[in-house]
């Protein structure tokens, strides 16, 4: 364990893993650096892993100021992490908020990322449900502050898209559900309020993802409803894009099938290092239903 200061004064816990080629978790709005267990435990057998608190996830700090908090320096914090732990590339792995992290440090940090994957990515994405995204959001950080992380939690983590995980896994659900009521409220309602609310929409980067040549793999549950439109744009939109859909899945993806999604993981990576992962080929014209000539 260790802590990483940002460059604008931070500091950020750090958690690392094993040896070999770098991989980085990158954890959601509900989850912090605990919820990539899973995968710490089985990635570190041949890589490098480091999982790292967000701010206002303690054992990390807490900056008291929402203009701390923002999209842009979420993504900047993984470049320092990584800065400060002299690693010049790696894998980038998010979830949810760690999924727009991972995927804005794609296109801010390209030379720096080996690959990325975004999973459960694309909360307020959607146009048509910005507005409600939003207003929900602050809601959300307005309970946090008012009931406090732990009487919260309750509510939180029997989202629309959570139980599913409920349903499969009682006891991990509630030790995510037992972890979240421990997260900071202040740190809760700064992030919502100033990275979840004010990201702009994945559909308002269209330009710049079909710029990004950094190898992607994007997975999506197919009950986390509003992840899989989004999804499906990024896989039409980036280069060198897969897309991933999990049957019966909700939105803690890593933790609901943690099996599955290692092993997606661990094909992916495979891949990319061996060269083999590649844009799609221009034959594969999806407005062509059948060849004629």
């Amino acid at each position: 364990m260790s802590h990483i200061t940002t460059s604008d004064g931070v500091r950020l816990h750090v958690e690392e893993a094993g040896s070999g080629i770098p991989v980085i978790f990158v954890h959601e709005f509900g989850g912090d650096h605990r919820s990539w267990e899973p995968q710490m435990r089985f990635f570190a057998r041949r890589y490098r892993c480091i999982t790292f608190g967000a701010r206002g996830y303690p054992p990390s700090d807490v900056p008291p100021d929402i203009a701390s908090y923002s999209q842009a320096r979420a993504a900047r914090d993984i470049a320092d992490v990584l800065g400060g732990l002299d690693i010049e590339k790696a894998h980038v792995v998010g979830l949810s908020m760690g999924g727009f992290a991972a995927l804005h440090f794609g296109l801010d940090f390209a030379e720096r990322a080996l690959s990325v994957v975004a999973a459960g990515t694309g909360y307020g994405a959607e146009i048509e449900h910005e507005a409600y995204f939003r207003d929900v959001s602050e809601t959300v950080a307005r309970s946090f502050l008012e009931q406090g992380s732990e009487a919260f939690s309750h509510t939180y983590a029997e989202g629309a898209s959570r139980v599913q995980f409920q349903n499969k896994d009682p006891r991990g659900w509630a030790e995510f559900q037992r972890h979240l009521g421990e997260h900071s409220a202040e740190g809760a309602a700064n992030t919502m309020r100033g990275v979840q609310v004010q990201r702009p929409s994945l559909y308002a980067l269209e330009e710049r993802f079909r710029a990004m040549n950094v190898p992607t793999l994007v997975i999506s549950g197919d009950e986390d409803d509003h992840c899989l439109q989004p999804g499906i744009f990024l896989k039409r939109t980036i280069p060198a894009c897969g897309l991933m859909v999990v049957p019966k899945t909700g939105h803690t993806l890593n933790l609901e099938e943690p099996a599955l999604f290692n092993a997606a993981l661990a094909e992916f990576f495979a891949m990319v290092e061996a060269g083999a992962w590649k844009p799609r080929d221009p034959r594969a014209n999806p407005a062509q239903i059948m060849r004629t000539r």
